[in-house]
């Protein structure tokens, strides 16, 4: 498997994402920020109040802050603290500035495609939502091949493959504290099965609490290190600027140069949020919203926390750490997993360890959390109810344990073919569905001007859409599922 995985799948995997994906997405980026008149910009203040309005009961699915959450609960994991560390030793300072960047475009990619999942989403016989990617394509394309075609690669990428990445990173952090592999591989299964067995509402409540807590304990850790070296902070941001466009080679990266700087910091930027990827709309169907365009907004948000507030801290809490820790074109890659924690033991103490292993444990479990809720909503648009879907569900079970034990390199390579060939497919589908995500911020914008309170949107004989949505979820006299208690604000 081995020779395989080096002489046929890497090879498909660095085409893909160096010569294909990242050029998508950026162009994909850059259409709908042009295409919107930068809603990540405009609407910014907006996001932040949707999200203060929507933390309570949602009838009929779960609140925009729970679908806030799981989004987030996959975005947010252990590669915002040790991918973040790579980006920095194979691209240097500068990829900081690249990943900056890709995530502001990303962001309104993530409000169409999250627009898209809320337009399309079908309502099912408990009254709950469900929707994404395979669901747009099948009702605004008309193309059932290539819905099942997205499925199918997203339950492999981030049912199981993804998974027991997450579940391996877990044991390793462990293993550093005397902990055995299989000890762990039994405990993540215990933990996993009822928030598993319990569906996507299990999984919203549970990211809803456990993943505010992490973020913020880690961005705590951030602020107070940075705090301890404020005066590094002009530093710093030369040293990011510099590097990204090569004005300090001194500052590159172990692969040098700023296109080094350039693509690091991109992929970074790009598989950390995961805008455009097709993942977070999965879970942004299943809000009760009373208009698509406020889940859309909600989600951009997400990207915007995972990269500018995550990802940064990372980069900051290394970079302020000094060249002891961290030192451009010298540390490798080896040593850059380990980065993190070395650079907040190094300001804070040796006590940090074992809190940054509780912190990695809970950003890796959390994303395992969410990449089965993206499975599951794939897995029902196939059809898979009752006994099929609780034999898949133990399937991912073990897929977990078998990850705690196991090297993963061959299903790591596999998982990030099918996760490029995802993207590829999602991302075709959103420009040649955009027009639509379009027409629904026009009337949603259209409703903030008039500042009436009720924001109701109907998806039939709307003059902002190109036609008429399919289904009664957006059809006049069909939003009364459709329960919510945030109004517009101005």
């Amino acid at each position: 498997m081995d020779v395989i995985t080096t002489n046929l799948i890497d090879p498909v995997s660095n085409f893909l994402y160096s010569y294909v994906l990242i050029y998508l997405l950026v162009g994909a980026g850059i259409y709908f920020t042009v295409r919107t008149r930068a809603v990540q910009v405009r609407l910014a203040r907006q996001m932040w109040r949707l999200i203060a309005g929507s933390r309570g009961n949602a009838a009929g699915g779960i609140s925009s802050f729970q679908a806030f959450c799981v989004g987030l609960a996959s975005r947010v994991g252990t590669g915002n603290i040790v991918g973040v560390a790579i980006a920095l030793t194979l691209g240097g300072p500068g990829a900081i500035f690249w990943m900056w960047a890709v995530a502001f475009l990303g962001m309104a990619t993530a409000f169409i495609e999250s627009t898209l999942a809320q337009m399309y989403k079908v309502r099912d016989p408990d009254g709950s939502y469900r929707g994404g990617p395979a669901f747009y394509i099948q009702r605004g394309l008309g193309s059932r091949p290539f819905a099942i075609l997205f499925a199918v690669l997203l339950i492999f990428a981030f049912g199981f493959a993804f998974n027991m990445v997450q579940a391996n990173t877990i044991s390793d952090a462990l293993a550093g504290h005397g902990v055995s592999t299989s000890w762990t591989a039994v405990g993540l299964m215990v933990l996993a099965a009822p928030v598993l067995f319990g569906g996507v509402r299990r999984v919203a409540s549970v990211a809803g609490v456990l993943l505010p807590i992490m973020a913020g304990a880690y961005v705590l850790l951030a602020l107070v290190v940075v705090a301890l070296n404020v005066t590094e902070i002009p530093h710093v941001l030369a040293m990011i600027i510099e590097g990204a466009f090569g004005l300090n080679q001194a500052a590159a990266g172990t692969a040098g140069g700023v296109v080094a700087a350039l693509l690091n910091g991109a992929k970074r930027g790009l598989f950390s949020n995961e805008a455009g990827m097709g993942s977070a709309p999965n879970t942004a169907a299943t809000a009760t919203v009373s208009h698509p365009a406020k889940q859309g907004l909600i989600q951009s948000l997400g990207v915007f926390v995972d990269t500018m507030v995550v990802c940064s801290a990372t980069a900051f809490m290394i970079l302020v750490a000094g060249p002891t820790i961290y030192d451009p074109g010298t540390t490798t890659e080896a040593v850059g997993a380990s980065l993190t924690t070395s650079a907040i033991a190094e300001a804070l103490g040796t006590w940090t360890t074992p809190v940054m292993t509780v912190l990695i444990f809970s950003f890796a479990f959390s994303s395992v959390l969410g990449n089965y809720s993206y499975a599951e909503v794939n897995l029902t648009f196939l059809g898979i109810h009752g006994k099929a879907l609780t034999a898949l569900r133990t399937l991912v079970l073990a897929a977990i344990g078998a990850g705690a034990l196991l090297s993963l390199d061959a299903v790591w390579a596999l998982a990030d073919v099918a996760m490029a060939l995802m993207a590829i497919v999602n991302l075709v589908a959103i420009s040649l569905l955009g027009k639509w995500a379009f027409g629904a911020l026009r009337d949603y914008e259209g409703k903030l001007r008039e500042g009436h309170g009720d924001d109701r949107f109907v998806g039939a004989g709307n003059a902002t859409l190109p036609g008429d949505l399919p289904g009664d979820v957006w059809a006049p006299g069909g939003t009364d599922a459709q329960q919510e208690t945030v109004t517009v604000q101005g």
